[in-house]
């Protein structure tokens, strides 16, 4: 019965911290990208959406050369539900790792704040279930 009284919380609470850190890292490859000044015009190789429970995604395929006539590939996730397969978009790269590209235009300011507000949260999570397992009743 304890193990559910601390195993429970303690998982929650480590999906929490790999969701922060996820959001911070994708939003430092993303600011990476826009201020590297390297960018390719691109084409949206295929569009779809996946659908769970709560929630609905959009995801968009893309396909660039580099600089270096380097062939690459992406994934991005909520990208403009308007982009279909065909389009043709601005990719925002860096040299060393073009893989984790961008087709969203440069917001800075939006890609922190989303980062910043998706840390808060998980934050607090990570505190309630620190809170729950310290004040259980053993």
């Amino acid at each position: 019965m304890d193990a559910m009284f601390y195993g429970v919380p303690a998982l929650i609470g480590l999906v929490a911290l790999a969701v922060a850190i996820g959001s911070v890292r994708r939003a430092l490859e993303l600011r990476a990208a826009w201020r590297s000044g390297l960018t390719a015009e691109g084409r949206c190789l295929r569009a779809y959406t996946t659908h769970s429970e709560d929630s609905t995604t959009h995801h968009h395929v893309y396909a660039f050369t580099t600089g270096d006539g380097r062939e690459v590939r992406f994934e991005e996730r909520n990208g403009p539900t308007t982009r279909v397969a065909g389009d043709h978009v601005t990719v925002h790269y860096t040299a060393a790792r073009p893989e984790k590209a961008t087709a969203a235009a440069p917001g800075g300011v939006k890609n922190a704040a989303g980062a910043v507000a998706v840390v808060a949260f998980c934050g607090v999570m990570i505190a309630f279930c620190a809170v729950f397992a310290i004040t259980v009743p053993t």
